[in-house]
């Protein structure tokens, strides 16, 4: 298994070991193959809803049922992770999302949404196992770095396969094409169960953590500030996602194929946004400034989005969206690491916190703007709510403390009791 301790016997001790190059890799890639299955489905789903014969709020689900999986695992994956070890989490995680390569074969709606699922499942315990791994094998300098890079991973695997869904089904089928992009996970897999390593430097499966302290780290104001500001930013960044292609097809007359080009557009900027939130957490001393600007952007780039009627308008907005959407996200995985007292285990609680918090949310903004399409004949009220959700961004780097602690935390389990 890849947790095994005897894996790592020959390494020198983390976070200095050359390995840790390759374990970045590894981690790298697994946020690229889920960013490429967490939304391939909306740039399609009118040749879903076609297909299937179902209503916008049940093809809603396609987009957000991986997100409420994803949600209501979050919290208790980052407890769980104590207890069956990095190695093993990664290891669900990649085998969950190689899953949802069977989505070619799915014979009805049911077994594609449950399909669909699966990749709810690998974002989970992929994203909540990150946190003490790179922990484990890297600098605390490095860490920022590593989360810039991993967002944006998973921002690039967003962007490709929204862009690239519409004109991958019109040349193969749309379900051959979910297909195309759950492939990597299998080549994933394999290389984490033949390379994947943990760094023994802590505690790689235990007692766990118990529920009184699961508590105490989500009653903390800052922790609590970002999980509103987290959710709030994500419930208007999935609305889009899911539905602003189907938006422009059908009230703005464009194309699937550029509509989908064009929500395409938010991930990809958030590359870049991620990068340079990555380089401003090892510069700013306070976040503050970092999550009031992402906020400011995020909510007057979602408002431009879908009220603006010219090409040249959506394109401004859409970019500015992008760069609100993910500019602070860098600093929002970071600062956790950061706070005193935070062992891998407990980060692991935030970071799952976070997935579980921002998820919910997230499951409900793609039926609410499906639904109240399907009442109101109108995108414009379902859109305009998730619009008004990401202003609590700005308001998290408002009342953010200016010093979030004293000094950063990298004390082991043994240390900190």
């Amino acid at each position: 298994m890849p947790n095994a301790p005897e894996d790592i016997s020959n390494l020198s001790a983390p976070p200095f070991s050359r390995y840790r190059f390759v374990m970045a890799a590894m981690v790298l890639g697994g946020h690229l193959s889920v960013g490429l299955n967490v939304f391939p489905v909306s740039p399609i789903l009118p040749l879903v809803i076609d297909d299937y014969g179902i209503n916008r709020t049940a093809a809603g689900l396609l987009v957000s049922l991986p997100l409420l999986v994803a949600a209501a695992l979050g919290l208790p994956s980052g407890m769980l992770i104590a207890r069956i070890g990095v190695g093993r989490a990664f290891t669900i995680g990649w085998a969950a999302v190689a899953l949802a390569s069977l989505s070619g074969l799915a014979p009805d709606f049911i077994t594609l949404l449950l399909l669909r699922s699966a990749v709810g499942l690998g974002f989970a315990f992929t994203l909540t196992a990150t946190a003490p791994l790179l922990m484990q094998w890297f600098r605390p300098k490095e860490v920022p770095v590593m989360n810039a890079l991993n967002t944006a991973a998973l921002s690039l695997g967003i962007a490709v396969s929204v862009a690239a869904a519409a004109p991958l089904a019109e040349v193969i089928a749309w379900k051959w094409a979910l297909t195309v992009f759950a492939l990597p996970g299998i080549v994933g897999l394999v290389l984490w169960l033949a390379l994947g390593r943990t760094s023994g430097t802590a505690h790689e499966a235990g007692a766990g953590i118990s529920i009184r302290q699961v508590a105490a780290v989500l009653r903390n104001r800052t922790v609590m500030l970002l999980l509103v500001a987290d959710a709030g930013v994500f419930v208007q960044y999935t609305a889009f996602t899911g539905w602003l292609p189907t938006f422009y097809n059908e009230v703005r007359g464009i194309s699937l194929s550029q509509a989908g080009f064009i929500t395409a557009m938010l991930p990809l900027v958030g590359v870049f946004a991620v990068l340079a939130g990555g380089a401003l957490a090892l510069r700013v001393a306070s976040p503050k400034a970092v999550f009031a600007a992402s906020g400011l952007l995020a909510g007057l780039g979602g408002l431009g989005a879908f009220l603006l009627p010219g090409l040249g308008g959506i394109y401004a907005a859409v970019i500015i969206l992008g760069i609100g959407s993910w500019l602070y996200v860098p600093a929002l995985l970071t600062l956790p690491m950061q706070m005193a007292g935070m062992t891998p285990d407990r980060v692991a609680v935030v970071w799952g916190s976070l997935l579980t918090f921002t998820g919910f949310a997230m499951f409900v903004s793609p039926i609410l703007v499906g639904a109240l399409r399907d009442l109101t004949g109108s995108f414009i009220p379902g859109l305009a709510i998730c619009a008004a959700a990401a202003w609590t961004l700005l308001l998290a780097g408002v009342l953010l403390p200016r010093n979030i602690s004293d000094t950063p935390s990298r004390t082991t389990p043994a240390q900190q009791d």
